[in-house]
């Protein structure tokens, strides 16, 4: 019993460190077009390319809107919001059914071919001379972007609450890595690119290619199969409007459709954590997106003094995940989210009300801390719900929602900035997060139910 155990224990530690390797080498290649995305829009704004241009009047039909000011740094960061929106709607629609795909072919399988896709469409950022390649390769991107809802499946494979939490507290230093390298090597390549007589992004789209085909070998060669050999019946056994139907999603009804479904508890538990997820992310990733505007409008930041900003973010999120997030013990994570987002709502107030640099840092320092535990934690609470051979779906689905939220948080979050203010945007926003805590306060009222 002991042996099998320590067998078990090994298993879901050697899975964990592949996985965390299997999602770094992922985010490098994604994240080193951060820092060059002003850039490549200005590249084809100079060059007068056309699809760029009927863009460009979508953009500015939004700034008129709602009153943004003309100004060249504002146009990036909304040119950019539209096509991490788009991203994010493409996410929506395929992680679902990549993940539903998992639980009837395997985890392995869907990793190398969503790794595939990924390297295609870098091979097209590589070669592409104009603005429609370069929405090609978005477009590409988000539809085979399936790695990260794969690897939370994967880890809710494994038999350990314990190995799960563990699992996905690295995830998390993953993402905060790859968010705090890879920009940096990307806006380093860029400029050797540059000094080389090459385009500019170049370079980095190649470093992004190898980093994918160097993903793909050690998938190949490392990654075991987690997916339960267990798996007579199919997982999703209902129509695919429900991996595609935001009412479907909200609900989880893919989970429903098997010979054995979850109990109403479990069902409402479930839903209810979706929709914390979905709120939460929502109200954060439009505040997140509203930083470049206010400390750019307050505080004349450089593009290097907003690197140096989520630098800063970076390093705290991968210490408190490293740290803190991979410790919280099973039974303790609805209350490590309910802290989190208690600390999310004076840290909004102190970055709104911000007057001095220091006050901006002492917000960031909260809501970097908040930021590190609330979706670890909730993947970790999801990852329980579901039989063996549907943990594809559910944590393609939780992947769905989040997608969601990105795609349409930044755009309401933008309006409310321009036409009301930055103070009022950050002090409404820093309110409405009453809605995941009382929402998190009723899914804890279910579990002791």
């Amino acid at each position: 019993m002991n042996k099998s155990a320590e067998d078990g224990g090994s298993f879901s530690s050697k899975v964990i460190r592949i996985v965390f390797i299997i999602l770094l080498l992922d985010l490098l290649g994604f994240t080193l077009i951060l820092p060059l995305l002003p850039s490549i829009l200005d590249h084809y704004a100079q060059a007068g390319d056309v699809t760029y241009q009927s863009l460009q009047s979508v953009v500015d039909w939004f700034r008129e809107a709602v009153g943004i000011p003309m100004e060249k740094k504002y146009n990036s960061v909304l040119f950019g919001g539209l096509i991490g929106s788009l991203f994010s709607l493409l996410q929506f629609l395929s992680s679902p059914v990549t993940g539903a795909l998992s639980d009837r072919h395997g985890r392995r399988p869907l990793l190398i071919l969503t790794t595939v896709g990924l390297m295609s469409s870098y091979a097209v950022w590589a070669v592409s001379r104009s603005f429609s390649m370069f929405l090609l390769f978005r477009v590409i991107g988000g539809i085979c972007k399936g790695n990260v809802s794969l690897c939370t499946a994967i880890i809710a494979d494994l038999p350990c609450p314990k190995a799960r939490n563990k699992g996905m507290a690295m995830i998390g230093v993953a993402f905060s890595l790859g968010f705090t390298v890879g920009p940096l090597m990307g806006a380093y390549f860029a400029a050797s690119s540059k000094t080389a007589g090459n385009v500019f992004y170049e370079t980095p789209a190649l470093l992004a290619l190898a980093f994918s085909v160097a993903d793909i070998f050690f998938i190949w060669l490392m990654l075991p199969e987690t997916l339960p050999k267990v798996k007579a019946a199919p997982s999703h056994g209902g129509d695919s409007w429900d991996l595609l139907s935001p009412i479907s999603l909200f609900q989880f009804s893919a989970v429903t459709k098997t010979k054995e479904p979850p109990s109403k508890d479990r069902m409402q538990k479930l839903q209810v954590l979706g929709l914390v997820y979905f709120c939460y992310l929502f109200l954060f990733s439009g505040l997140e997106f509203n930083l470049s505007f206010l400390t750019h409008q307050r505080f004349q930041f450089t593009s290097m003094q907003q690197g140096k900003m989520f630098f800063f973010i970076g390093v705290i999120m991968a210490l408190i995940q490293g740290g803190y997030a991979r410790r919280i013990k099973p039974g303790r994570h609805i209350r490590a989210v309910h802290m989190a987002i208690m600390m999310l709502i004076p840290a909004f107030i102190l970055i709104g009300l911000s007057w001095n640099i220091t006050m901006l840092y002492v917000g960031l320092a909260l809501y970097s801390f908040a930021a590190a535990i609330v979706v670890p934690c909730l993947s970790t609470l999801v990852a329980e719900h579901g039989s063996a051979n549907q943990k594809g779906t559910v944590m393609g689905i939780l992947r769905s929602l989040g997608a969601l939220a990105r795609a349409f948080g930044p755009v309401v979050s933008s309006s409310v900035y321009w036409i009301a203010g930055a103070q009022t945007c950050f002090l409404i926003t820093s309110a409405t997060f009453v809605i995941p805590l009382v929402l998190l306060s009723k899914a804890r009222r279910l579990k002791e139910e």
